[in-house]
């Protein structure tokens, strides 16, 4: 029972190379899909198997074992390593609890203040220009959905280039693709491996992005250098935008750029191999959650009467 527990809380640490993999050899728009998928099943699998040993820990002690109507003794490894065990997961759980709440109090921070600021400015549809020294451009979510760009944006570009971004920031919105930061945000509260993979997500994210606006514009080199100029504009400027307001100057912006300006790779084989491979790590994360715990209802049930070993 121990050894099935464990896996899930292992399996997430191969998973930020396997992200980058995915990212390399899948569309765009299938690696966010994928990728983001899979993180948040990861970190709800980890999390049911911190919350298991907690649980086995507590039966372990006289009080909780009574009062879950425990007869006999719960069938478990040695209480040496059990209980250890069960702190170190009230401890872990502690403080993922704690980052997240503190992450989702600064994110309603700044998305309030980003609305905020969206709001001064003058709107023409769903875009929305904000006079300020900073160059800036990002998509924010809310109802309805708005482009914030600052003056200082748009004079860094000419008009086809403003286009391109403006296509770039609607295909975010379009998208949804704030949903999908949102929950890379939440796994990486939930394990300290799958942080690395919010990078992965934002990348993936942008470059779904990049290709939308590509084919909005017709033009994969105008929009490789709107992005370009756009993100050599804002690399030295501080936002306000909450982390999941995705934005054209985030993330390796040479990688994306370079993506653009190659020619489409066939991904068909490799892909269905690297999708294979995720969908192989999630599987076996999500069966060994599942058994253990199962396992463990077992033995609880056992040690009540219900049932014989």
């Amino acid at each position: 029972m121990t050894a099935l527990l464990l896996l899930p809380l292992l399996l997430p640490c191969a998973f930020p190379a396997l992200a980058r993999r995915a990212l390399d050899r899948l569309a765009p728009v299938a690696a966010l899909w994928a990728i983001t998928l899979c993180a948040v099943v990861l970190a709800g699998c980890s999390l049911a198997a911190l919350g298991a040993f907690v649980l086995i820990g507590l039966l372990k002690m006289p009080l909780f074992a009574a009062l879950g109507e425990l007869i006999q003794p719960l069938h478990t490894g040695s209480d040496l390593i059990v209980l250890p065990v069960a702190a170190t997961s009230v401890g872990v759980l502690s403080v993922c609890g704690w980052s997240l709440v503190r992450s989702v109090l600064r994110q309603t921070r700044a998305f309030r203040a980003a609305r905020t600021e969206a709001g001064l400015g003058p709107a023409a549809g769903d875009l929305c220009v904000v006079d300020s020294p900073r160059p800036d451009a990002y998509a924010l979510p809310g109802r309805p959905h708005r482009i914030v760009v600052t003056t200082a944006m748009l004079r860094s570009l000419d008009g086809a280039e403003r286009e391109a971004l403006f296509a770039h920031e609607r295909a975010h919105n379009e998208g949804g693709h704030h949903y999908f930061l949102a929950a890379a945000e939440i796994a990486a509260h939930c394990h300290p491996a799958l942080r690395p993979v919010r990078a992965t997500i934002r990348l993936a994210a942008e470059r779904a992005a990049d290709e939308a606006a590509a084919a909005c514009v017709g033009d994969r080199r105008l929009t490789a250098r709107a992005i370009a100029r756009a993100a050599l504009a804002g690399q030295s400027a501080s936002t306000v935008r909450p982390d999941f307001a995705a934005a054209a100057t985030t993330g390796p912006v040479p990688l994306r750029v370079q993506a653009l300006l190659a020619a489409p790779r066939a991904r068909h084989r490799a892909g269905r191999r690297i999708a294979a491979l995720l969908l192989a790590c999630t599987a076996v994360s999500c069966v060994a959650a599942a058994a253990g715990t199962v396992d463990f209802h077992h033995r609880v049930e056992v040690a009540q009467g219900d049932e014989r070993p």
